[in-house]
C-alpha cells in the first residue's frame, strides 16, 4: 500500500453498515475498528487509549490497540539503519466490543478525533483486511488457534532442532510459541517455539 493511498484505502476497506459484521477476533462480537487521530499523535493515542482501558476496567471490551508499522531499510553515509515507518499516519486500529460505554471510552480518549464509519455507525475491518495489515507487521495472524494440548507428542519441522521429536509442556498461546520437551544427549531438555515451526505427529 502506497502511503499518500492510505485515507482512501482505509476509508475503503469498512463495509457497508448494512451487512453482517464479520468475525475478526477470537473474543465473540469483537471486531477491529479504525480511529482517526491528530497526525504525529498515533503512539500516543495507542498508549492513552491503553492506559484508560486499564484504569477505567475495560480490559474485556478493549483487547488490542495497534498503529499499523512497516520496517524500511535506510542506507545512510554507507550504514544500514532499520527505521519503523507508519502504514497510515492519523490512524490507529482497536480490537474491541462495541457497546456505548467501549465507543465513548475510546472516542473521548485525547487524540482521537472519531471512528472510520459508514453514515454514524462505526463499522469493522473485513477479515482479509486485518490479515493483511497484522502481516505486513509480521504477524501472520490476528491471533493462532491453538490446537495443542500438554503432553501431546510434536515434531520439530524447522529451525536448528529439525527433526527432533518431544512432547508439549507449555502453550503460550499470546506468543505464538509452544515449548517442547526433548530428549537431547540423553537428558530432557525443553525447546521453545514457534508454532510454525511443529507438526503433529
Amino acid at each position: 500500500m502506497e502511503p499518500h493511498e492510505e485515507p482512501e484505502m482505509l476509508e475503503s476497506l469498512v463495509e457497508d453498515e448494512r451487512l453482517e459484521q464479520p468475525e475478526t477476533s477470537e473474543t465473540p462480537g469483537a471486531y477491529w475498528y479504525v480511529i482517526h487521530t491528530y497526525s504525529g499523535y498515533e503512539n500516543k493515542v495507542k498508549a492513552n487509549l491503553e492506559k484508560r482501558a486499564e484504569s477505567m476496567h475495560m480490559g474485556d471490551k478493549i483487547f488490542r490497540v495497534l498503529v499499523p508499522v512497516e520496517e524500511e531499510l535506510e542506507i545512510k553515509d554507507g550504514k544500514k539503519k532499520i527505521t519503523k515507518k507508519k502504514v497510515f499516519p492519523g490512524y490507529v486500529l482497536v480490537e474491541m466490543l462495541m457497546s456505548d460505554d467501549s465507543w465513548y471510552m475510546v472516542r473521548n480518549t485525547p487524540g482521537v478525533t472519531g471512528f472510520v464509519s459508514s453514515g454514524t455507525k462505526p463499522v469493522p475491518l473485513q477479515p482479509e483486511e486485518v490479515r493483511k495489515v497484522l502481516r505486513q507487521m509480521g504477524f501472520e495472524e490476528p491471533r493462532a488457534k491453538v490446537a495443542f494440548q500438554i503432553g501431546q507428542p510434536l515434531r520439530v519441522r524447522s529451525g536448528p532442532f529439525a527433526g527432533f521429536i518431544g512432547s508439549v509442556e507449555e502453550v503460550k498461546a499470546d506468543k505464538g510459541k509452544v515449548k517442547v520437551k526433548v530428549s537431547m544427549f540423553g537428558r530432557d531438555t525443553p525447546l521453545e517455539v514457534d508454532f510454525g515451526q511443529v507438526e503433529e505427529i
